[in-house]
């Protein structure tokens, strides 16, 4: 299922709120979180050095949030710079 444009801006909003200005524009400018699939949520970061970031630092954090706002359990997210999309 792919997410509407108010999920992804939820998502964000909540991230920003939680890590701060400064963080979430240095990891996640530019981010978007594309769709779900069962547990999954596919997330497409503007680069690859973004998309480990975002994946080894922020996963957990990125899944819960996502859980709550779409209110469905995310359990992997998987993040992939957008040349791949």
């Amino acid at each position: 299922m792919e997410l509407s444009d108010i999920q992804d801006f939820a998502i964000q909003a909540r991230l920003a709120a939680v890590l701060g200005a400064s963080e979430f524009d240095r990891v996640f400018t530019g981010v978007r979180f594309a769709e779900i699939e069962g547990p999954l949520l596919y997330v497409y970061a503007k680069d690859e050095a973004a998309a480990a970031a975002i994946e080894e630092d922020f996963a957990l954090l990125v899944g819960d949030i996502a859980s709550r706002i779409l209110k469905q359990d995310i359990d992997v997210v998987i993040v992939l710079p957008k040349v791949l999309q």
